[in-house]
């Protein structure tokens, strides 16, 4: 992977290689991406959302401290912390593709342990696959594309396609302000007693 960012080379470096420990270990991607999605918290906080181990909390706090993803935000105790910015562009492995490194990717990596279907979509594609989806997911709930469409853009099944868009579906209205194109069902006028009488 090759990387690109408008920073000094030894912080381009760091930050590779403390975003490459977050996409490589999915406790330590859904740490940071429960503090991204709630702003700051306390390891207390973290501890009653993701259900860590006390010590293993506050060694995965101090682990992302240490590698500049995560910041102190109140130094008095509790201490809280929050999620830095992510904005890496990397190319793939074969060269053909570049893909941006988010707080929303890092998200879906950490969700990878507890929902086998973005699991094993990682397994099949990697993440650069999986930064394709989101970017799919995002357009699909903005309404601009189909399941259909991005299963033949990325010549995959349409099921699979489906199926990676739900997953992914929380991820994106927790990261990307969507605004929901037309009426929900919720919204319709609907009696179903209407129905039942024209059957």
């Amino acid at each position: 992977m090759s990387r690109t960012s408008n920073r000094d080379d030894g912080d381009v470096v760091r930050d590779f290689l403390s975003i490459a420990d977050l996409l490589e270990e999915p406790q330590l991607a859904q740490l940071y991406g429960y503090l991204a999605r709630e702003g700051d918290a306390t390891v207390r906080d973290i501890i009653d959302a993701l259900g860590f181990p006390q010590g293993t909390a506050y060694t995965y706090v101090n682990r992302l401290v240490d590698a500049g993803v995560l910041e102190v935000t109140r130094d008095e105790q509790p201490r809280r912390y929050a999620a830095c910015e992510i904005d890496l562009t990397v190319t793939a492995d074969d060269g053909a593709r570049t893909y941006t490194i988010t707080p929303a990717l890092v998200d879906a990596v950490g969700r990878r342990e507890t929902d086998d279907d973005i699991d094993t979509y990682i397994d099949r594609h990697g993440i650069a696959g999986l930064a394709t989806a989101l970017t799919y997911a995002v357009a699909r709930e903005r309404g601009d594309v189909t399941h259909r469409l991005m299963a033949k853009d990325l010549d995959i099944s349409p099921l699979a396609a489906e199926m990676i868009l739900q997953a992914l579906r929380p991820i994106v209205h927790a990261h990307d302000e969507i605004k929901v194109s037309g009426a929900s069902i919720d919204d319709l006028d609907f009696d179903d007693t209407d129905a039942a009488d024209s059957v």
